[in-house]
């Protein structure tokens, strides 16, 4: 009896180019890959370092009155991912398009252009706080400023900015959302529900996981069997872009072909921003779950403020007009600090105010 023909090996896989269906998942990263770097002229770049020291100072205040007792509940500190916020802010139109984040919120509202002092009010439960005293550190909201959290519940935001990406679709306004998660939050099921739903109906969002490497106490690499994270939204045909998230410039350059790309009507766009936090999760971590060294390695080498900071200098800045600089955000972060402790406490009745919205 004769042997049963081998089977015939399957054909080779042809070259991927241009023309290939798969190309438009990779096309953004490889045009991120030939310009990395914003083209920032000294003023802007003086801008934009303004804002991360900015964030710096404020979110080491906000430490301080933390210790104090001045701030309770949980507080979650932005520091060494300022340039997250600032570089990808800084590209958006602040007159249409809408940003929502996790509860580490406070470096994306200064970012934003909200006054500090409105922030820390909110922190320390004051009725002059950007909500009233009643949100705290981790429910910042502002729809005038289209900034909508600010949200306690892990990940609940992506399918709250995929909403807001329908309406900007909905109402052709022209704007896009931006939605921030962490790499702790990639790994829940109403992300990957929200991408499925963006993605199919092409609505205008740009899908942003600040990756500082720790989900709470636990490392990426021990809670995700896929670190790449901008990968995550292959299956639903979602380009992905990885990104230096301790380059203020490299996130702004970024951000201008994601956003260009989002405008375009081509639908979502999922952005790996690799970043770091020198505190813990939230004031109440100590983060034993990493060593000194580390810490210290990623703030030696890596820090987005210094990195900016000896571009600057490279341009003709001088170390004595960065000092005043930072003397005056210093003193600004005062000022905000003072405004908030001296400012009164909600009345009792608010308890019973923006509880039921009674018209939609």
């Amino acid at each position: 009896m004769a042997k049963a023909a081998r089977k015939s090996a399957p054909p080779a896989a042809p070259d991927l180019d241009e023309d290939d269906e798969n190309f438009a998942l990779r096309s953004l990263q490889q045009a991120h890959a030939k310009n990395r770097r914003y083209k920032a002229d000294k003023d802007e770049l003086l801008k934009l370092y303004e804002q991360m020291l900015l964030i710096r100072r404020f979110e080491e205040k906000a430490g301080q009155l933390y210790g104090l007792g001045l701030i309770g509940g949980f507080c979650h500190l932005y520091i060494g991912q300022e340039a997250v916020a600032v570089g990808l802010q800084s590209a958006l139109d602040n007159d249409k398009d809408s940003v929502i984040t996790g509860y580490r919120d406070h470096g994306h509202m200064l970012a934003y252009g909200l006054d500090p002092k409105v922030i820390m009010a909110e922190l320390t439960g004051r009725a002059a706080g950007i909500s009233k005293g009643k949100g705290g550190s981790m429910h910042m909201f502002s729809v005038e400023h289209r900034f909508y959290g600010g949200h306690g519940i892990v990940g609940a935001q992506v399918p709250l900015g995929t909403g807001l990406a329908f309406a900007h679709k909905y109402r052709k306004d022209g704007g896009v959302c931006v939605a921030y998660f962490g790499d702790g939050a990639a790994n829940q099921g109403q992300v990957y529900e929200s991408f499925n739903m963006a993605s199919l109906w092409k609505l205008p969002i740009i899908f942003v996981i600040e990756d500082n490497q720790y989900a709470m106490g636990t490392a990426s690499r021990r809670s995700s069997a896929e670190t790449h994270f901008h990968r995550r939204g292959t299956a639903f045909r979602i380009p992905g872009m990885d990104v230096d998230g301790m380059d203020v410039l490299e996130v702004r350059q970024a951000a201008e072909i994601a956003l260009d790309f989002v405008r375009q009507g081509n639908g979502p766009v999922l952005m790996e921003l690799n970043t770091y936090r020198y505190r813990g999760h939230s004031m109440s971590d100590p983060a034993k779950y990493r060593s000194r060294e580390e810490v210290q390695e990623m703030r030696e080498k890596h820090d987005p403020i210094e990195r900016a900071k000896i571009e600057l200098i490279g341009l003709g800045e001088s170390e004595e007009a960065l000092k005043k600089l930072d003397k005056q955000v210093r003193a600004l972060v005062s000022e905000a600090a003072d405004f908030s402790e001296n400012s009164p406490e909600p009345d009792l009745s608010e308890l019973y105010t923006d509880v039921l919205v009674e018209r939609y």
